[in-house]
């Protein structure tokens, strides 16, 4: 829910100044705005609840704490990348396919009722895909809109 807040919020703060400050308001540039302030959000997070995080990735997989480092880093790469004219297009791509990948570790984490803030397993549960699942799709529409389409 946090990352959505935050997503709308400097999404409407940015055409807010846009509008003041250039007259009109520029959709694609503070949607991309928005997009790359929750994505240094969501990265500082994983910086936070690294071990709680580590607790979303399937047993098989080595590295967890590493994985979620790794993750933060490409969060803040996207962030930038949606910004440079010449990355923007397969920056956008990579982050769509970026946020396809991270859906089973959230199916996994809402499984598991795991609340990764605290790294136990007192969390919302499956009820939190009835919101998590469109969110991920509501990123990946905004990215594609944003970034790819414009």
């Amino acid at each position: 829910m946090k990352p959505l807040i935050v997503l709308i919020t400097s999404f409407a703060i940015s055409l807010l100044i846009f509008k003041i400050y250039k007259g009109e308001y520029d959709f694609a540039l503070s949607a991309r705005i928005g997009m790359s302030i929750m994505l240094f959000f969501t990265a500082l997070g994983h910086f936070m609840f690294t071990d709680g995080m580590a607790m979303m990735i399937p047993d098989f997989i080595p590295f967890k704490k590493e994985v979620i480092y790794c993750t933060a880093i490409i969060e803040i790469l996207a962030a930038i990348g949606l910004h440079v004219s010449q990355l923007r297009s397969i920056t956008a791509w990579l982050l769509i396919l970026f946020f396809m990948m991270m859906l089973p570790a959230n199916i996994k984490a809402s499984i598991d009722q795991l609340n990764y803030q605290k790294g136990t397993y007192d969390g919302n549960g499956v009820m939190y895909l009835w919101f998590r699942v469109p969110l991920q799709v509501l990123f990946i529409v905004w990215v594609y809109i944003s970034s790819i389409r414009y």
